[in-house]
């Protein structure tokens, strides 16, 4: 048996058992357990829920049970994980008219300092919700050395797929998939970064599924964004709790800009004493516009677009008031296509001409890497495990969730045959859209949703159903349990691969909702990460400033009004890139 065929039968067997349960349990339990669950439910209420009575608590229904998620802060008892006791004694003895007033300072102070995000062309605050998520040092640890791992493995992918592709020809992996991967550039065959680093950032997207077990959901090493929003979360919690972070040991966040700022210099091929860095965006019409300025302001480096900058001689300079410099790293967050009109789109107006020629002779390096989202596409999503074994030679740390590939007939039978219980995702898609959900789609939808399958089945995969975990979330004037995802954020310098400690909450606001993208109306957690004891050094110390004093003496930038030339045009309306309008650049990628 071949080992695409050996990999598709292990996928094949998770999902046929889930379709003899209810889409939203973890199993089926005996009835026997059943009684027991609900017996167990009807005793008297134990001292500590009577404690949640007239508190922030009051009323909260997170506890996880029969068809019901895994909540984070209760266990099946009702009683607090270990993790969330500081958080929850902290918060039940507070009086709940100081809980709303500093509610309200958590969206004044977004709201003030201009920390917004683009929602259906509007520029609105990134919502933070009150009651942090916490992952206690053991469970982190684990998660940290997973998250490495993956990205090391899918280095050595990219490193092979636009090299040799020995994995191509030892049939690991089907050479057509990888041909026909709409983000396999050709024009990047060959460009070997000056210290073999592609993906400088990548953020792993992780789900917590029914049984408390942490699932990568999927890849992004192209522009994951959303790390401006940890920092301003943090910033924010600090000060508007800081007697929280007096009794808890968490791990510091704001030292993010200087691992980035020395994985990018640290990339460079020439001027390696002091290279020049810039930030290259699309403009201020771009939704993740606050990102790439304060990554830009934080790290020191000048924030640029695409007509700041032009190639001669294969060699990037830079247009100054003081002259031309020469440029040796660039930090882009615009979209492959959008990149080089000399090797892309030809009408593209937020690149550089010739950037690619002065990637290619060694005078510049792009950062993250062309062609790098052929590692993050949803299909080869599904051959991660694979790729860890055959360049790592170890079993994957974290499992994905269970999918079925439409490309292949088999499964893709089993997902016409399933379709109104799977969740069928487009390989392409980004930012929650093009997402349907079977148990919730009309027959209509899920006919004219076959029909495409059946058309394209390189465009789709599917999942079941996972209910994701739940954390107490502020809503209407109670906490009531919402599902949450992670983005972790990992840098990898070439040495090795530093991962964030926490990184990106994001949360589905609407009642029952799975989708925690902020263009479907999603918000965001402060993410803790206990320290280890013993770790005094990487506490977040009530009342620090999360950057430096000389960062934070600086005053607040003010966006330049916006003027409509063409690159701004492209940025707004059909010809921008999806990636710059609300792809990874969008923090619900």
């Amino acid at each position: 048996m071949s080992p695409a065929s050996t990999t598709k039968a292990a996928k094949r067997t998770p999902a046929k058992a889930a379709a003899t349960k209810p889409a939203s349990t973890a199993a089926v339990v005996p009835k026997s357990a059943t009684s027991r669950a609900a017996a167990k439910r009807a005793k008297p209420a134990t001292a500590q829920s009577r404690a949640l009575t007239d508190t922030i608590f009051d009323g909260y229904t997170g506890a996880p049970s029969f068809g019901r998620p895994y909540d984070e802060m209760f266990d099946a008892n009702g009683d607090i994980r270990p993790a969330y006791r500081g958080i929850f004694k902290a918060m039940a003895e507070s009086d709940r008219a100081d809980i709303e007033t500093r509610i309200d300072a958590l969206g004044r102070a977004f709201i003030d300092q201009g920390v917004t995000f683009s929602l259906s062309g509007k520029e609105r605050p990134f919502p933070l919700d009150v009651v942090p998520r916490v992952i206690s040092a053991a469970e982190w640890h684990k998660l940290e050395g997973g998250i490495a791992q993956r990205v090391q493995a899918l280095e050595l992918f990219l490193d092979d797929v636009y090299g040799t592709q020995e994995i191509l020809r030892d049939g690991v992996l089907p050479k057509r998939l990888v041909h026909s991967c709409e983000h396999f550039h050709r024009q990047a065959a060959n460009i070997r970064p000056p210290n073999g680093v592609r993906i400088h950032v990548a953020g792993i997207d992780l789900i917590r599924d029914e049984n408390g077990e942490f699932r990568v959901l999927e890849d992004n090493l192209r522009s994951p964004s959303g790390v401006s929003y940890v920092i301003e979360n943090r910033r924010t919690m600090a000060r508007v709790f800081p007697d929280l972070f007096a009794s808890h040991k968490v791990r510091a966040v704001g030292d993010y800009p200087s691992h980035l700022l020395r994985a990018l210099r640290a990339s460079a091929a020439v001027n390696e004493a002091d290279p020049n860095i810039v930030v290259l965006t699309p403009g201020v019409a771009n939704s993740a516009y606050f990102e790439h300025s304060l990554l830009a302001r934080l790290m020191g480096v000048e924030l640029v677009e695409g007509r700041d900058l032009f190639c001669r001689d294969n060699v990037v300079y830079m247009r100054t008031t003081e002259g031309e410099q020469r440029v040796d790293v660039i930090y882009r967050r615009i979209d492959d296509d959008f990149l080089d009109p000399m090797q892309f789109r030809p009408d593209s107006m937020l690149g550089v001409a010739g950037l690619l020629n002065a990637a290619r002779a060694g005078n510049v390096v792009i950062s993250s890497a062309v062609g790098n989202g052929v590692g993050d596409d949803k299909l080869i999503y599904t051959y991660v495990p694979e790729i860890i074994r055959y360049y790592l030679g170890e079993k994957p740390s974290l499992k994905n969730v269970d999918t079925l590939r439409c490309w292949l007939p088999e499964e893709c039978e089993e997902v016409l045959d399933r379709i109104d219980e799977l969740v069928v995702k487009p390989v392409e898609g980004s930012g929650g859209y093009g997402i349907v959900f079977g148990p919730d789609a009309t027959g209509a939808e899920l006919d004219a949703l076959a029909k495409k399958v059946r058309n394209d089945p390189r465009g789709w995969i599917a999942q079941p159903v996972v209910q994701l975990s739940t954390v107490p979330t502020k809503a209407g004037d109670q906490l009531r349990p919402r599902h949450v995802g992670l983005r972790p954020f990992a840098v990898n310098d070439g040495e090795s691969v530093w991962v964030l400690p926490g990184g990106l909450t994001r949360v589905a606001l609407p009642e029952g909702s799975l989708v925690v993208n902020s263009s479907q109306g999603g918000g965001s957690k402060d993410t803790w990460v206990l320290a280890a004891r013993g770790s005094e050094g990487e506490r977040e110390l009530a009342g620090a400033k999360v950057v430096s004093s000389r960062v934070a003496a600086r005053p607040a930038e003010s966006a330049p009004e916006p003027v409509h030339t063409q690159t701004q045009q492209q940025q707004q309306h059909g010809t921008a890139p999806a990636q710059a309008r609300e792809g990874q650049e969008e923090v619900g990628q």
